[in-house]
C-alpha cells in the first residue's frame, strides 16, 4: 500500500460490503485486524471501524478486506440503534474524560436486539454508568478526590427522562435491570445526566461512521494532536538520525552565539 491514496474518513457513511467472495486464506485479514485492535488503545477515532471489521474474523470476504484497507488509508454515551444490517444489534459507544483528558473509551455491539432507540440508548447509559462507577473507585484508590458527581451527556431525551422519572414504565419494561441501576445512582446523587445536541455528541465517533468535518472536530475533543505524516519514500536515503544530528548542530551554533 506504499502508493495508495489517503482517505479523509476510516469508513463510508453507509458502508456497503461489495465482493462477497470468501478469502481463500483469512490469515492476512485476521493479522491486520488484530494489529488494528491494538492501535485503538491510542487511536479512539478508529475504535468503531475496527470493531465493525472485527465481527467478520471467522469468514471474511474480499469486501471486508476492502474495508480494512480503507482504515489503513485513513492515516459522552451514545448508541446507534439497530445499526448492524445483519443482526440489527445496536452499538454502544462512550468516552470518559477526567477534566479535559480522555481516559477510556468503548465501541461494542450490544448483546440483544433493542425494540426502540430509547431502549438502546438506555443500555448505553447503563454501561457508561458502570464504567464511571469503576473509575470512581479507582481514583479513590489513587487518593484522587472527586468534588462533584460524574456527568453523563446523552443526546436522547427519552432515555434521560427515564433516569429521573420512576413512573415512566411504557418504554422501560424490557430494560428493568439497567433502569433500576442508573435510576438508583442518579437518585443517590452519585451520577448526573444531561442533554447534549447530537452534532456535539463526541461518542458518535464510537457508534457510527461520521463525515469528515465532524471527524476533525471530534479528534480535537479526543485530545488527538496532529501527528507528523508517516508516508514517505522507502528509497529516501536520509535517515532520522541525520535529521536529529542536524538539529543538534543547529542548537549548538545558536548556544555559541
Amino acid at each position: 500500500m506504499n502508493n495508495c491514496k489517503p482517505k479523509a474518513t476510516p469508513l463510508e457513511g453507509k458502508p456497503t460490503i461489495t465482493g462477497s467472495e470468501a478469502i481463500t486464506d483469512p490469515t492476512s485479514y485476521r493479522s491486520l485486524v488484530g494489529a488494528l485492535q491494538y492501535l485503538t488503545l491510542t487511536r479512539p477515532d478508529i475504535a468503531y471501524n475496527v470493531n465493525f471489521v472485527s465481527q467478520f474474523m471467522q469468514a471474511p470476504t474480499e469486501g471486508h478486506m476492502k474495508l480494512v484497507h480503507r482504515i489503513l488509508r485513513y492515516d459522552y454515551a451514545d448508541v446507534d440503534w439497530a445499526g448492524c444490517p445483519l443482526t440489527r444489534h445496536s452499538t454502544t459507544g462512550y468516552c470518559t474524560f477526567l477534566g479535559q483528558n480522555i481516559i477510556s473509551w468503548c465501541a461494542k455491539k450490544q448483546h440483544t436486539v433493542s425494540r426502540s432507540s430509547t431502549e438502546a440508548e438506555y443500555r448505553a447509559l447503563a454501561n457508561t454508568a458502570a464504567e464511571l462507577t469503576w473509575l470512581t473507585y479507582l481514583l479513590q484508590d489513587f487518593s484522587i478526590p472527586q468534588k462533584v458527581s460524574p456527568t453523563i451527556f446523552c443526546d436522547n431525551l427519552s432515555a434521560l427522562y427515564l433516569t429521573v422519572n420512576p413512573v415512566f414504565h411504557a418504554r422501560s419494561k424490557h430494560i428493568e435491570l439497567d433502569y433500576h441501576y442508573v435510576r438508583e445512582r442518579v437518585a443517590l446523587g452519585l451520577l448526573v445526566t444531561k442533554y447534549i445536541p447530537t452534532e456535539q455528541q463526541v461518542a458518535d465517533i464510537f457508534t457510527k461512521p461520521v463525515p469528515k468535518a465532524l471527524i476533525k472536530t471530534f479528534i480535537t475533543k479526543l485530545c488527538l494532536q496532529p501527528r507528523l505524516s508517516l508516508r514517505g519514500d522507502i528509497n529516501d536515503h536520509r535517515s532520522n538520525k541525520d535529521d536529529y544530528c542536524g538539529q543538534y548542530d543547529l542548537l549548538q551554533k545558536n548556544m555559541e552565539k
